[in-house]
């Protein structure tokens, strides 16, 4: 690990990993707070695999696969609020069907584009090691967005994940907050994909905020404490995997999964062991 941070000093690419792996904590502890708390881990899921069709279509026409992200994922959130708020339909169905549909269209767009792409292939399994400087400018933007957004309606948030009939009692215009927290988490997953990939972007969007609800009952603080966990995680597998040798981002989302299962085996060993639940 030694070897890890003297590199560190006067490798630009591993500043750039490091510095994005930061910035992608910031998205996944305060969004991934939210997905915790209003259970909606399978629409995350969904999101972050149907962006594989908006990639394989922007990088068919010549574009950036970050900007074809983005695109499908914000589209991937709207349908599935819409579907939920005005049809009155389960989740389930949609989700599953822009899951196969995004990542089947992908595939075809893809296998139409002449040659091989390698980082294409990096945004499906992460290559935190290719983080470019304007890819850090794009996260950093991302991360602002939605960092503001949440500051300016936390109120609201906190009322359409915990209860929303009452949430319409006070006034509280459910249905437009319900489709702005799943844009915020569109594009918190566009984030993420950066770091871990599309195919691992769930495990580190949850993980951190799962940990922190264990020990934590309030909102914020449960936020704050994912953050953290979230840079140690991606601090922690940058150093693991890099005089090894190993897939980065494996390597946090190995650290991560092991994290939660020894605090959910040790939490229910101590004494003072109480059930909560998280409130702001």
């Amino acid at each position: 690990m030694s070897g890890f941070f003297g590199t560190l000093a006067h490798e630009t690419f591993l500043q750039h990993a490091l510095i994005g792996g930061l910035l992608a904590s910031l998205g996944c502890g305060v969004i991934g707070t939210y997905v915790v708390a209003k259970r909606i881990s399978f629409v995350a899921g969904g999101v972050a695999h149907s962006v594989l069709g908006g990639m394989g279509i922007a990088y068919f026409l010549g574009a950036s696969p970050l900007s074809g992200a983005l695109v499908a994922a914000l589209v991937a959130a709207l349908i599935i609020g819409w579907v939920n708020l005005r049809l009155r339909q389960n989740e389930d169905t949609i989700i599953a069907a822009l899951w196969a549909v995004g990542m089947a269209v992908g595939v075809l767009f893809i296998s139409r584009t002449p040659g091989y792409n390698a980082d294409l292939m990096s945004y499906l399994f992460g290559n935190i090691l290719m983080v470019s400087r304007a890819d850090l400018y794009v996260m950093a933007a991302l991360d602002v967005v939605a960092i503001l957004v949440v500051t300016l309606f936390s109120k609201q948030f906190l009322a359409v994940s915990f209860d929303q009939e009452f949430a319409r009692v006070r006034g509280v215009r459910v249905e437009v907050f319900h489709l702005l927290l799943l844009c915020l988490v569109a594009l918190t997953v566009v984030v993420l994909i950066q770091v871990v990939g599309l195919i691992l972007v769930l495990a580190l969007l949850t993980l951190p905020a799962a940990i922190a609800a264990q020990y934590l009952s309030r909102l914020v603080p449960i936020m704050a404490l994912a953050i953290v966990l979230g840079m140690a995680f991606t601090c922690g597998g940058l150093a693991l995997s890099y005089a090894p040798d190993l897939p980065a981002g494996a390597t946090i989302i190995l650290l991560a999964g092991v994290t939660y299962l020894f605090s959910l085996g040790a939490r229910r060993l101590l004494p003072w062991h109480k059930t909560h639940r998280t409130r702001a």
